[in-house]
């Protein structure tokens, strides 16, 4: 068992709409939808005014648009966000080097060294939310706890600009109450089985008998449990420790179509050679990890000369990877993709000897991240990635 930890969770309220309400007047108070707008436009940010017509982030515009026929669409202007998001990390570098970035927007800290010139956890959470706000003219939400789980449930408690501590003593008087939906990990298709049993609240969850459990998780029976009563040893990696840059999607229903899951991990590796790129990157080892419908997880690695961040490189030998081990279980089902990136350097500008069709790549590359920032990572995607039958 670790030292006790204090741990921050941040998280910013509704951060993109709210910054756009910022920069616009005429958008306070009405519901502001940020995103991409057409038949396959997705929400990327939604509005506090927007949010009891039932829209959220990755629901279809349209979709959106069904539910609240008055709400405003804004593109999205990421590069604009990311300067912002730069505001904010500031913030936080003020309080402590232990920062763990998750997006822009979220972070965990681990304040636990900083007490003793700060005082209170309290403390820190309040003034980081007034710098904030001072700052930015935005709000975050903050959750304080022993560790990054219970700090993510609590921020998410008392939105907007909320704060909610949960001392050592108090975490299963917090946590046991709340509906087991509240417990990050089970996905939209698992919460409903669970209830199917009589199990609705994490308390439930946490004192169910395992093997009530255990058809559905099998042997993460435990760690459920374990979640369900918040314990959680995870420490906080601050970014500039960062061993690996990988994006990973759990799909709402089991993959078995071949070409779809290449198109998901073509999709992966465009996403993860975007982080890479943006943090002026390039890796030298590929992990796909993958895991079937009963949560047996695997992972296949390979590492190549030179270190790239080319998008088209990296989907290739994801692609080598997922097909090798598809061939040892060609029937499986999947439920989880991942693509990660490790062995990182800083990206040195290539050459005049480099490869015509690298710098072909580096050249699209570079194309496709600028319209990205002015557009929103859902104004383009590889044409390998779109799924069989989304063509149009």
């Amino acid at each position: 068992m670790s030292a006790q930890r204090t741990i921050l969770h941040v998280d910013m309220d509704a951060f993109y709409a709210s910054v756009e309400q910022r920069d616009h007047p005429e958008l306070r108070g009405k519901p502001v939808i940020v995103g991409g707008g057409g038949n396959r436009g997705v929400v990327a940010a939604a509005s506090y005014e927007v949010r009891p017509f039932g829209v959220h982030s990755a629901m279809p515009t349209r979709e959106a648009l069904r539910r609240c026929p008055d709400a405003i669409v804004v593109p999205p202007r990421i590069g604009h966000y990311s300067g912002v998001s730069s505001q904010i990390f500031a913030v936080f570098h003020e309080f402590t080097p232990l920062v763990q970035g998750l997006s822009l927007d979220e972070a965990f800290l681990d304040v636990t060294a900083s007490l003793g010139a700060f005082g209170s956890a309290e403390w820190i959470a309040r003034e980081i939310k007034r710098r904030i706000r001072d700052r930015t003219q935005l709000t975050a939400s903050v959750g304080v706890a022993p560790n990054k789980l219970v700090a993510k449930i609590a921020s998410d408690l008392r939105k907007p600009d909320g704060l909610v501590v949960v001392r050592p003593a108090e975490v299963r008087d917090v946590l046991d109450p709340l509906p087991i939906r509240k417990l990050f990990g089970l996905g939209p298709k698992t919460v409903p089985k669970v209830e199917s049993l009589g199990i609705h609240t994490l308390g439930q969850l946490r004192q169910a008998p395992a093997t009530r459990l255990r058809p559905l998780f099998g042997r993460y029976t435990e760690r459920v449990q374990q979640r369900a009563a918040g314990i959680d040893e995870r420490p906080v990696v601050p970014d500039e420790d960062e061993k690996q840059i990988s994006a990973e999607e759990t799909f709402d229903t089991d993959i078995a179509d071949r070409a779809r899951l290449h198109a998901e991990v073509t999709r992966l590796a465009d996403k993860a050679c975007a982080r890479l790129r943006a943090r002026g990157l390039v890796g030298g080892c590929i992990t796909v990890k993958i895991r079937r419908g009963d949560f047996t997880t695997y992972t296949r690695q390979r590492g190549f000369e030179p270190r790239t961040r080319e998008t088209r490189v990296v989907a290739r030998i994801a692609g080598e990877l997922l097909d090798g081990w598809l061939q040892t279980q060609p029937r499986a089902a999947l439920r989880l993709l991942g693509v990660g990136l490790g062995d990182l350097a800083e990206d040195v500008q290539a050459d005049l000897f480099t490869a015509p069709e690298s710098t072909r790549n580096r050249q699209l590359d570079a194309a496709v991240d600028e319209i990205r920032q002015k557009f929103g990572s859902v104004a383009l995607k590889a044409a390998s990635s779109i799924k069989t039958g989304d063509r149009g």
